[in-house]
């Protein structure tokens, strides 16, 4: 085992993976059909599922990662956050109504009934594709500092397995579990636990490190400032690094309009609410916590600086890997070596409930479009009691992918920035859509499908080597220029709108009829 983990640490350590196990186990009982398995019969309250949007947002790529950014710079990445805000206010404003327009159990719902089948078909295999690959990842970097900080004999399960294998394969099966059993209902509270530990666990790094450095909050204020290191506002535009005020309001909120507008991760909780004003709620929940979690992580890596430049690491940072640089592993180390047995236990927690949370959103997100998105349109003669039966083995198919794509990744050279840029692959393409379906449905099936087809292949063109080894660090070079990953999503998206209105232009059809 793991020298660096006393008996009580370890106690705290299972009784947190046995205990939400059962606590998913137990607020998932009584699924009956497709509606209790996906939409939790909608019986949710908003606040419970505002909690858990930003639990499944903030993964433990997040929690080791948004830390090591400001160790390694400074708080500019606060600025990403304003992006963030803005966009869960303008979702809950202007298309929250369109998600209650009759019982819906994904968004790509809303492009079948105003564009055409061929536009939700193209839709749900994009979403499908995106989040296979970024879950994935997301669960690989993140079982890495895991490793390290549960050990080797844990993870290979006594030396059976890859100790990497045996990581991704623990917090995989765990959350599989609850999820098989108890469907969005189970993830959701699961969530909102899972939420207020990590939540916890960031509240007492930001006060526990100031009491290790003489001199106390004061002098970690006073060095981080005169080292720039609480720097968090940059005006000047640019479509490179470092992260600017432009690239947070205008490329951050483009992709917060696709992650939780367009993709089923997320629209999946606000499917769950029990109205339009619920949905609402919730959204702004999730914008009024959202900004404070990330400041509250990054202040804790700006401390984790002021800590190192005045004691010695106890242990070397570890080497930097596939998916993660040793920078990365800055708040694990500090976690293993600075903190006391007890309270060392329930910051592992923390980590691992992001993990949970991320890897149980994943799955039911995925089997609900699988299921509801091409499955039930084909057998609609098939009983309830199938559909049901059929959404749990593909939540089970989805948490072999996951394992699958997590272990492939080892021998891939991404990093933090990668996973986020992976989204630009087809968030436009899906944003895109979905706006074409809900303001522009004149534009018709044909124009729509050749505007998402178009973002595809032209983000898929910039992904293409030579550019692999920028993407490594979350940018790629476009006809000389570099361009940063939050502006991805607004490339794809302006794809996407151009050409499905140069078709419309050019080649005309019949509207749909409203509907």
């Amino acid at each position: 085992m793991n020298g660096f983990f006393s008996l009580g640490d370890w106690i705290v350590i299972v009784a947190y993976l046995g205990g939400i196990v059962g606590l998913g186990l137990w607020f998932g009982r009584d699924q009956h059909n497709t509606r209790d398995y996906f939409l939790g019969s909608r019986s949710i309250p908003w606040w419970g599922i505002g909690l858990s949007i930003v639990a499944a947002e903030t993964s433990a790529l997040t929690i080791i990662g948004v830390p090591a950014i400001a160790y390694g710079g400074n708080i500019m990445f606060l600025q990403m956050i304003v992006g963030y805000v803005i966009a869960r206010l303008l979702l809950a404003a202007y298309v929250v109504p369109h998600y209650f327009s009759g019982e819906i159990y994904s968004p790509y719902q809303l492009l079948e009934r105003h564009l055409g089948r061929g536009p939700r078909r193209l839709a749900g295999a994009c979403f499908l594709f995106l989040e296979t690959l970024a879950a994935g990842v997301r669960v690989y970097v993140a079982c890495i500092p895991i490793r390290l900080m549960l050990g080797e004999t844990v993870c290979s399960l006594g030396g059976l397995v890859d100790p990497i294998l045996g990581a991704i394969g623990l917090f995989v099966g765990l959350s599989l579990i609850y999820t098989y059993i108890g469907g969005v209902k189970a993830v959701i509270w699961t969530d909102a636990v899972q939420f207020g530990l990590f939540l916890l666990g960031g509240l007492f790094a930001l006060f526990y490190i100031p009491t290790l450095v003489d001199g106390g909050l004061g002098a970690v204020i006073h060095q981080a400032a005169a080292a720039g290191k609480l720097e968090w506002l940059n005006l000047h535009f640019s479509f490179s690094a470092p992260f600017n005020l432009w690239m947070g309001v205008l490329g951050g909120t483009v992709l917060v309009l696709s992650t939780h507008g367009a993709e089923q991760l997320i629209v999946q909780r606000v499917l769950a609410c029990r109205s339009v004003a619920e949905g609402r709620r919730a959204l702004v929940l999730s914008a009024v916590l959202i900004f404070p979690l990330f400041l509250i992580f990054l202040l804790v890596g700006v401390m984790l600086w002021v800590f190192y430049q005045s004691h010695p690491f106890q242990i070397a940072l570890p080497e930097g890997r596939p998916g993660i640089k040793s920078v990365d592993f800055i708040f694990p180390v500090f976690m293993l070596t600075e903190v006391p047995h007890i309270l060392k236990g329930f910051l592992i927690v923390a980590i691992l409930a992001a993990a949970m949370s991320s890897i149980s959103s994943a799955l039911t997100a995925l089997a609900s479009v699988s299921t509801m998105d091409f499955v039930q349109p084909a057998l609609k003669h098939r009983s309830e009691a199938f559909f049901l039966k059929f959404s749990k083995y593909s939540t089970v198919f989805w948490a072999a992918a996951l394992v699958l794509v997590a272990f492939l990744t080892r021998e891939v050279q991404f990093v933090l920035n990668a996973a986020f840029s992976l989204r630009g692959l087809t968030s436009g393409a899906l944003l895109g859509g979905l706006l074409l379906a809900l303001f522009a449905r004149g534009v018709g099936p044909r124009a729509a499908m050749a505007g998402m087809i178009a973002s595809l292949l032209v983000m898929n063109a910039l992904y293409w080597p030579p550019n692999i080894a920028a993407l490594r660090e979350g940018w790629l070079r476009v006809f000389g220029g570099e361009i940063f990953w939050p502006w991805f999503t607004l490339i794809g998206t302006s794809v996407t709108l151009g050409v499905a209105w140069l078709v419309k232009t050019v080649w005309p059809e019949a509207a749909r009829p409203p509907s």
